[in-house]
This record gives C-alpha cells, structure tokens and sequence, in this order.
C-alpha cells in the first residue's frame, strides 16, 4: 500500500476528529483546508468518505499500472521510457510553476485527479504505478527537486523527472537541476543519487505542506496537522515540538502552547541551557496574554 495514502487517511482523520480537540473550536479556515483534504467534498462529509477517497487513489494507480504492456525483461531505460510515454505522454501526469501555490499539489488524490502536482507527489504516482506494474523503481530526493530511478541505484539505472512529464535525464540535466536549486554547478556524487526512503519521502511532503501554510496565517490548521502527522514519524527533527508549540500560541491556545513550550524546554535544556530558558520565557509571554 502507498505510504502516502496512509498518511493523508490519517491527515483526514485529524480533520474528522478536530471538533473533539482541546484546542478549542475551527476557525473559518480550518474548514476551508478541510475540504481540501475531504477531496473537496466540504464538510458533511459521511465517515466512510475518506476510507472512499483512499480505496478511489489505490484503484486509480491500480487501473494505470494495468495499462503498462507487460514486459518483465525491460532494461532501465526502457522501463522509464515506457511510464513516461503512459503516464505523460498518454495521460498528462505533469507539472507547472502555479502548481507551488495549491496545497491540493501535496495530496495525493488530488493529484491523481487533476493529474499535476509537485515533484515529489508526481514521482510517487511514477513509483506506485511502476511497482504496481514490476518495475524495480525507487525515488531521488535531489536538493530542492525530487526524481525517479529505475534499475539498479548502484549499478545500470535510468533516471527521470516526472515534473516534465517523465523526461529522461543525462548527468548533464541532473548537474543543472542541482545548479538551479543550489545556486553552483558542481559534479555529480554518489551520495547525491541514493534512493529516498518511504519515511524520508513522507516527511519531505509534509514538509511542503508546512511551508505552503505558514506562508498563509490562515492556513494555520492545515500547518497544525502537517506538523502532527509529522511528530508521528520516527527520526523527526526534535525542533518540530518547538514550532508546533509556538503555532498554538499563535493560534490563540496559549495555555497549551505554554505548556509545550515548557515541555520542549525541559528536553533541550541539557544540551542547550540557553535556548532552554529562551523557550521558557516565551512560555511566561504565552500565558501572559491570558489576563
């Protein structure tokens, strides 16, 4: 099962159960995001409405890997010319530049229905349909850029970038890739090319996901449960108990938010005495604006 489909079950979970959260009540907001993640069905949706949406996205890559002409001898190329001639060529699976400024870019429904999305989203549509079909496939996760990999990542391997509808990619194409995100040309590196694991995959995303909402302080909720599914992963960064802390403070939960702050304080403090009484003074600041 697609690791990604889990997560935005569990992302729409997060939303079916937030009016029984302490918290306090969803702003006008909070619903507007929610319909997103609803698959734009808005609110009413019935309980068995996400479990749906997640069963449509498995059939959908399900449907598209039956499409791809069995062929279990391909080398890797042929293998990335054939999802490419199916998925961007037949399908229009592909990318733009407004695509960055929609959050329905980082869902996986979404994208498989609008068939554009980010990068990342767009090769996992690549991986799902190619494993689906046998392909041995795996994802890239380059500096500001994610591609796909067939073959073997050690060995013969074939490259491509589901962004441009599955376009196969030189050393040459993936040196400027990295020039564009990094700013500097430099020579291609091993470490540079190895696959991206499922749970690097998913915290990427949500990465995304937060960026797209702290950018919009009305967005707020959606940047609340992108941090909570990603304080689900193992190996998360530990600076995520921070900023979900100070996002409930700016949500108006300075009781809870103080109280987190505190708690990321005490973990800290051994290590970083100085940032630890840094985070407890906003604490005092949070419960402060209570009176």
């Amino acid at each position: 099962m697609c690791l990604l489909i889990g997560v935005e079950a569990a992302a729409a979970h997060t939303v079916a159960h937030r009016g029984k959260d302490k918290r306090g009540p969803r702003s006008r907001d909070d619903r507007d995001a929610d319909s997103h993640l609803e698959g734009d069905e808005g609110e009413g949706t019935p309980p068995d409405g996400h479990e749906r949406s997640v069963l449509e996205a498995q059939i959908e890559l399900d449907r598209l890997a039956g499409l791809l002409p069995y062929a279990p001898s391909r080398t890797p190329e042929e293998w990335a010319r054939a999802l490419g001639r199916l998925l961007g060529t037949e399908h229009g699976f592909h990318g733009a530049p407004e695509d960055y400024q929609r959050l329905e870019s980082s869902l996986l429904q979404s994208v498989l229905r609008r068939r554009r999305g980010l990068p990342i989203l767009l090769s996992v549509v690549w991986m799902e349909v190619a494993r689906r079909a046998g392909a041995p496939v795996y994802g890239v996760g380059l500096p500001g850029h994610f591609v796909v990999g067939f073959g073997d990542p050690a060995g013969e391997h074939a490259l491509a970038d589901p962004y441009n509808g599955g376009r196969l990619l030189s050393s040459g194409d993936l040196e400027l890739l990295l020039a564009g995100a990094t700013g500097m040309r430099r020579p291609l590196s091993a470490a540079t090319l190895l696959p991206a694991g499922p749970l690097e995959t998913v915290l990427r995303i949500l990465n995304n996901i937060r960026a797209w909402a702290s950018a919009r302080p009305e967005q707020s909720g959606v940047q609340l449960w992108a941090l909570d599914l990603s304080l689900l992963l193992p190996h998360r960064p530990a600076r995520l108990r921070y900023e979900r802390a100070r996002l409930l403070v700016d949500r108006g939960d300075f009781l809870g938010g103080a109280a987190e702050l505190e708690e990321y304080a005490s973990a800290v403090e051994a290590m970083e005495p100085s940032e630890a009484e840094s985070v407890r003074s906003a604490a005092r600041a949070a419960r402060a604006r209570l009176n």
